[in-house]
């Protein structure tokens, strides 16, 4: 390979993110997203096309490359840019080690929006955590983070592992139920979503984990949670949270 100059390439794929955008979509992303970031306004589809071609560009990229291409699309406020290199370490993922965890928190801790935190957890922190020989030594510290965004990576990790029914499943309602009473969004968001994937394979775990927490269940969380549960336990777990609010009120 050549020299690896991870600050030109930065430079590069601002610049040609730049041409490439759109005026109207980076406004229009930028609102969605309720972000402080640049907006160029390319659509996913180009940025995929992108680290489509710096993939097929360098095969042969290391480890040590992969991590530092990372750390300096991070430090440039764009969001393409960085949702470049969420995607390229999505595709060289297998060239970063299971120790790699600490690289992913750091991303995570300094991304503030889902639309990086989602894809580094489900991308590319997954894929290390099923590789690394003890990660509860890991999740189980990023779970007690005052950082929410660290402790809804903490749930979201296992999630791809939990909806292909494997996984540590006691270690995800664990960390549920300590994060249940939380009022942050995207901890609630977070919980049912992965109650929701385990329910397509094991809705008796999933019922038997909501049904004696109705009282302290958020809205968000059941309804995504009950959302594929058969219709008996749904109706019954719905009931028993609005019989819960007509208390409440």
């Amino acid at each position: 390979m050549h020299e690896f100059d991870v600050g030109r390439i930065v430079d590069d794929l601002d610049a040609v993110f730049r041409e490439a955008g759109n005026s109207e979509d980076a406004g229009y992303m930028k609102s969605y997203l309720k972000s402080d970031l640049e907006f160029h306004g390319v659509k996913t589809a180009g940025i995929r096309k992108q680290t489509s071609a710096f993939a097929r560009a360098h095969r042969d990229l290391t480890r040590d490359q992969a991590i530092a291409l990372a750390r300096a699309c991070w430090e440039r406020p764009v969001y393409e840019v960085k949702s470049f290199a969420v995607g390229m370490l999505t595709r060289f993922v297998n060239r970063l080690e299971p120790r790699d965890l600490s690289v992913v928190e750091e991303l995570v801790r300094n991304s503030h929006t889902w639309a990086f935190v989602d894809s580094l957890a489900t991308k590319v922190g997954a894929d290390l955590v099923e590789r690394h020989p003890d990660p509860g030594v890991v999740l189980d510290r990023w779970a007690e983070d005052e950082n929410f965004w660290i402790r809804r990576t903490a749930m979201l990790v296992l999630l791809p592992s939990l909806s292909h029914d494997r996984g540590d499943l006691d270690r995800f309602l664990g960390y549920a139920d300590a994060m249940l009473d939380e009022t942050e969004f995207f901890i609630r968001k977070a919980i049912g979503w992965v109650l929701r994937e385990v329910s397509k394979s094991d809705p008796t775990s999933v019922y038997d984990f909501v049904r004696p927490r109705t009282d302290r269940i958020s809205g968000v969380t059941i309804r995504e949670a009950a959302k594929y549960l058969p219709n008996e336990q749904k109706d019954e777990l719905m009931t028993a949270y609005r019989e819960r609010l007509g208390r409440t009120r």
